[in-house]
């Protein structure tokens, strides 16, 4: 006989594991994740782990509120260090988008978000060494910085397991099971076993249109490949906030090496990658591109090489937010199309998951579920900034 649980989530990542988690604390732990390999062994470990709450939507930025406040009190919250160092964030703007980080920081302070209008002078305090004649004004998020996904992850995980979830690794999901009326009650497993359930959650970012379009549902996701560098200035990065440069359109921050990690916030022309078989390091236009900019930003490096580089891929939807709610198929949830904000935003994610599974409604009043919608994109209606960047809007 198959077996059966309340709610089964396919995805042993970061935001199936961070869902479980939420779960397990709101009472429910007849859960069962399936992931196909080990936990956080897809694209978590590939996550920059940028946290800040800059955006110009406002669930977005009340989201990465929430995860912000997580983070930082993480060995409390989760019992392990995640790899959390809270450096403060920058972002710089040129003056063709003053106006919009000026409503941003405005939107935030609304929100409760601790951003504060710093000047040129404080960012060279922080940064020395730094070309800013292209930059016109600039946010400081004192408690912004970066974490690491694949231990935040395997953290959510732990504490899931303590409240009763079972985690089931090497264990492949091949097709989801219907009725008649077409309705989702289960999974099909790699060895023909099945598992039923009231709800099937999708959690497999860029793996998740294969197995949606097993019950005729298509995400409208695309899997872009994005790069990043890992820069040895000639000598050790100072402790320097995460800076996010939309003037050259890239970010940067330290590695717990020294290290100066680079990645791109250019997607004005993506490319697009099997998740399977993909290119895993950046390549020599990028490199070039890379490092210019990088220059430009930084020309006092004392003896820049490129140590070494990698790269993964985004699940990404039309207008780079992501889907959390009903398919438009009964008995399976989607959480998916997080295009490179899933890190910040995961606990967020996982209690907004939560409350829309067992109440039907987000309990952040901050945060409209109704603003994820699989249907905005049939009703034309994307998740827009209210204030987006010449250049960089699609993740801002």
């Amino acid at each position: 006989m198959a077996e059966h649980a309340r709610i089964v989530i396919v995805g042993g990542g970061l935001e199936g594991l961070a869902i479980a988690w939420s779960l397990a604390l709101r009472g429910e732990s007849d859960v069962v994740v399936l992931e196909r390999n080990t936990m956080c062994s897809g694209m978590t470990g590939k996550s920059s782990g940028i946290v800040r709450c800059h955006y110009g939507v406002p669930s977005l930025a009340a989201m990465a509120w929430h995860g912000v406040q997580v983070f930082s009190d993480a060995e409390q919250i989760l019992g392990t260090d995640i790899g959390f160092r809270q450096t403060g964030y920058i972002v710089g703007v040129g003056g063709n988008n003053t106006e919009p980080l000026l409503a941003n920081v405005e939107m935030h302070r609304a929100l409760g978000v601790p951003v504060d209008l710093i000047d040129a002078d404080a960012v060279r305090a922080f940064w020395p060494g730094i070309n800013l004649d292209d930059f016109a004004a600039f946010a400081y998020e004192p408690l912004g910085g970066h974490g690491d996904a694949y231990m935040t992850g395997m953290a959510y995980g732990t504490k899931a397991r303590e409240l009763g979830v079972t985690v089931r690794q090497s264990t492949e999901v091949t097709t989801l099971l219907t009725r008649e009326d077409g309705s989702v009650y289960g999974v099909t497993l790699a060895d023909g076993a099945e598992i039923h359930a009231d709800t099937v959650v999708l959690a497999t970012g860029v793996w998740s249109p294969a197995l949606a379009a097993t019950v005729g549902v298509d995400i409208p996701i695309k899997v872009q490949w994005e790069q990043l560098l890992l820069v040895d200035q000639g000598e050790p990065t100072p402790h320097v906030p995460t800076f996010s440069d939309l003037v050259n359109l890239q970010y940067i921050r330290r590695e717990p090496n020294a290290d100066l990690l680079v990645g791109n916030s250019d997607h004005s022309a993506p490319e697009f990658a099997d998740p399977d078989n993909y290119l895993n390091r950046a390549g020599d236009a990028f490199v070039e591109t890379a490092i210019g900019k990088l220059e430009r930003l930084l020309p006092s490096m004392p003896d820049p090489r490129l140590a070494s580089s990698y790269a993964g891929c985004y699940d990404i939807t039309p207008d780079y937010n992501p889907i959390i709610g009903p398919s438009p198929v009964d008995g399976l949830f989607l959480a998916v199309g997080f295009s490179g904000h899933g890190y910040k935003i995961s606990p967020a994610v996982g209690r907004l998951v939560a409350d829309l599974i067992l109440d039907g409604i987000s309990s952040d009043s901050a945060v409209d579920g109704n603003d994820f919608r699989f249907s905005r994109f049939a009703e034309g209606k994307p998740l827009v900034s209210l204030n987006p960047y010449v250049g960089a809007g699609e993740m801002r």
